[in-house]
């Protein structure tokens, strides 16, 4: 009887490991696992295993933000107590959700907004307003005048001689800063991950936890972080400061879910890591603008 598979152009081996098939074809071949029956994926499974390769796009990622916004640490405990494939795993939610908001972020950069941004008059040959934002401070000129403001000394120096000599390409290279800065935030953030997660098990040394514990938590509280970043995009009066009011509250509600204890020793830790986090964050912001000033 003649091989149906055979009939239809499949060959009769393994194309990934060469395994031979035998009269009877198994849906999976039994030395790699690979499909045995393999064709072009449709436009439409294509599109679906680049999202599921990248991208948390099932129903699971619905699932798993609703429980991360509505109830600060819930997450972190559903996974150590082993609930783990109801919910998107730490990693993948947490990347998820950083590329889609940095994405944005990159987007509104290009179009002069966002976080990182430059604004320039150039009226007269010499700029007379110039605004280099930086995150952690801004330079330029103010009515033909140079300021500089919460920049490390030598910085400001190097701004100053770029706009006094090429102030036209001090301009374009301005803009061009900022990008690369928005560039690179992502893996900014993510350097700054496991350290959060190391000064977590400092401040809860009591209680046993792995590493790897506490770097869940880390990544659950920074998608959330992320998300707020998100709110924060429309510009919108009402909207900002409360997705900047959610951050504090947020983060010191989950870390008594899942840490316990009484309040003050938790906001007495929560206020320890937001001073640690924010000089990491400054030297971090600080490192991404001198790469891209220099590059």
């Amino acid at each position: 009887m003649p091989d149906p598979d055979a009939a239809i152009g499949l060959p009769p081996i393994c194309p990934n490991c060469g395994h031979a098939f035998g009269a009877v074809r198994l849906n999976f071949c039994p030395d790699c696992g690979q499909e045995s029956r393999l064709r072009a994926p449709t436009l439409g499974e294509f599109i679906q295993q680049f999202g599921g390769a990248y991208l948390a796009t099932e129903g699971a990622l619905w699932r798993t933000l609703k429980l991360l916004l509505t109830k600060p640490g819930e997450l972190t405990r559903q996974y150590l107590a082993g609930r783990r494939r109801h919910y998107v795993l730490p990693l993948r939610l947490y990347l998820t959700v950083s590329v889609l908001v940095l994405l944005l972020v990159r987007l509104m950069a290009m179009n002069g907004g966002g976080p990182l941004r430059t604004h320039v008059d150039m009226e007269a040959e010499r700029p007379q307003q110039l605004v280099v934002n930086l995150g952690l401070g801004e330079a330029g000129l103010k009515d033909g005048v140079f300021f500089c403001r919460d920049l490390p000394g030598w910085l400001c120096q190097r701004l100053q001689r770029r706009i006094d000599v090429e102030p036209a390409a001090m301009v374009k290279e301005a803009e061009q800063v900022g990008e690369r800065m928005v560039a690179n935030l992502g893996a900014g953030m993510f350097v700054l991950l496991p350290g959060f997660a190391l000064a977590l098990m400092a401040a809860y040394f009591n209680r046993r936890l792995r590493y790897t514990e506490h770097l869940v938590f880390a990544l659950h509280l920074h998608t959330f972080w992320f998300v707020m970043l998100g709110l924060t995009l429309p510009g919108l009066p009402w909207l900002t400061p409360a997705a900047a009011l959610a951050v504090p509250v947020y983060t010191l509600l989950a870390m008594r879910r899942v840490y316990g204890g009484r309040w003050w020793p938790t906001m007495a830790r929560s206020a320890l890591l937001c001073a640690l986090y924010g000089i990491g964050l400054a030297l971090t912001l600080g490192a991404l603008a001198l790469w891209a000033f220099l590059t």
